[in-house]
């Protein structure tokens, strides 16, 4: 008899343990779990951001652009008149684009990713070489924001 009670008490012992196991595992479960649905939230949160920092770079652009022709206009006024106080506003409106990451494209050998031909003129220089810069050229946190209107040499 003391066999039979044994038995069933090493039964009861198992059953006890399966029971603690499958209590552990549903934990590990609900562990996984919550671990999958704090990396996705980590993920959208990353995503969000970074498509609300395009939306503000979009909408910077647009007013970047529209600054562009002023800056233009600055230039041509302090070709023809070198007042101080126009260079002073020229200056501090440099300033605000170079903080924007607002650069000049590169001019020294065309590309037309970067530049926009207007014409050719005969000249000395290699073909397709720049000649004239005709309109400044702006690139926006390394993305072409306007292309740079040029006069190209040759034939």
């Amino acid at each position: 008899m003391s066999k039979n009670k044994d038995k069933k008490q090493d039964i009861k012992e198992i059953k006890e343990d399966i029971k603690e196991i499958k209590e552990e595992l549903q934990e590990v479960d609900y562990l996984q779990h919550l671990q999958r649905l704090q990396a996705e939230f980590i993920n959208y949160r990353t995503r969000v951001e970074l498509e609300k920092k395009n939306s503000i770079d979009f909408g910077k652009q647009e007013l970047l652009i529209k600054v562009l022709d002023v800056i233009d206009n600055f230039e041509r006024a302090l070709q023809h008149n070198q007042d101080k106080g126009i260079e002073m506003i020229y200056n501090q409106m440099k300033d605000i684009l170079k903080q924007e990451e607002v650069e000049e494209t590169p001019y020294k050998d065309f590309n037309p990713l970067f530049h926009e031909a207007l014409c050719k003129e005969q000249s000395d220089e290699k073909e397709n070489t720049i000649i004239e810069v005709i309109q400044k050229g702006y690139l926006f946190k390394n993305k072409l924001l306007r292309p740079a209107k040029v006069k190209l040499a040759g034939e």
